[in-house]
């Protein structure tokens, strides 16, 4: 009888450790919690992306790549979500994430890098395809980092230099229409910079300003009427609307000067680029100085792309009969 109760006795100690291991087991293989990654080396990162944009499908593209080969391909997941572009969706995306306490959320826009800023205080946030984090985060006394959970890379191409270029290619222009979506922040922060060089050139300018995709087409046909050229900055609701735009502005031979590649191979006819790709690849090793290095993010301060290219759009320009002088690379058509 005592045999029988200790051979009982064993074999339910047994079974009890066959089964704290397979829960074990199990927790490990979700791969979702910073403390796992210290030992299995795997990082779960959540990705918002705005909208589906090339140039936001080549940030996340360029981020996702340098993670694989930096952490290893086994070593990193990724949970890739786009918000369409709506502010309601976003909230659902990141507060999921956070329920699901990923191990860093990369936020490809400004609406995404807002909405992950108020939903955690605790899970490091990088940016990208982000203009101006000052003004997206609401902070005034900007120096180049957040002091926060927060930082990334800034897609803003050197104002001054796209100034000159419109000043180059258009350089009978004398009123120039400053267009952008009203409900972007980042639109506003460049289009104040661009006027501040206008200014000091003495060209005049207006502003014409989208409160969405709907008022596009009016406020677009109201700035070819009234100026002689057209600058568009970094502006996603504009790039989604390229096709718009250039219907209006072609045939009413205004050239547009836009802040980024993707605006201009729609309806522009110049750019000061910048790679998008390379933009989220940098992005990436960010992400990798934070989770397998312990860089704090708080003291991280804001990076910029680190190359720029002029670049322009052959058809539009034989189309206005402009001359693109030396210096330039020319768009691939899709």
């Amino acid at each position: 009888m005592k045999l029988k109760k200790v051979t009982a006795i064993l074999l339910t100690a047994v079974m009890t450790a066959a089964l704290a291991a397979c829960g074990s087991s199990s927790g490990d293989s979700s791969g979702s919690s910073g403390d796992d990654a210290g030992g299995s080396g795997t990082y779960t990162i959540g990705i918002c992306q705005q909208m589906e944009h090339a140039a936001l499908d080549a940030a996340t593209e360029g981020f996702q790549d340098a993670c694989r080969e930096l952490f290893g391909e086994d070593n990193v997941e990724f949970d890739v979500q786009n918000a369409q572009g709506e502010q309601t969706m976003c909230s659902t995306i990141v507060n999921n994430f956070v329920s699901s306490d990923v191990d860093l959320i990369l936020a490809n826009a400004t609406l995404p890098l807002q909405t992950a800023a108020q939903a955690t205080s605790d899970i490091p946030i990088l940016g990208t395809s982000v203009t101006d984090y000052g003004s997206a985060l609401g902070i005034d006394d900007w120096t180049g980092a957040t002091g926060v959970n927060i930082s990334g890379t800034s897609d803003l191409a050197p104002i001054e230099e796209q100034e000159d270029m419109l000043l180059e290619l258009v350089p009978e222009a004398q009123t120039v229409g400053i267009l952008y979506c009203s409900a972007e922040s980042n639109s506003k922060y460049q289009a104040e910079l661009f006027e501040a060089e206008l200014e000091a050139d003495g060209i005049s300018y207006k502003e014409y300003t989208a409160a969405d995709s709907n008022e596009i087409q009016s406020v677009t046909q109201n700035a070819v009427e009234e100026c002689d050229a057209i600058y568009i900055p970094t502006d996603n609701t504009m790039a989604s609307n390229t096709q718009i735009i250039n219907n209006i502005c072609l045939p009413a031979k205004v050239p547009v000067i836009a802040g980024e590649e993707g605006i201009c191979s729609g309806c522009g006819v110049a750019t000061l680029s910048i790679s998008y790709y390379d933009l989220g690849y940098q992005t990436g090793e960010m992400a990798y100085k934070i989770l397998a290095e312990g860089e704090d993010i708080a003291s991280m301060e804001v990076e910029t792309a680190a190359q720029v290219t002029k670049k322009y759009n052959p058809a539009i320009c034989e189309e206005l009969g402009i001359t693109i002088p030396e210096g330039y690379e020319a768009i691939e058509a899709e």
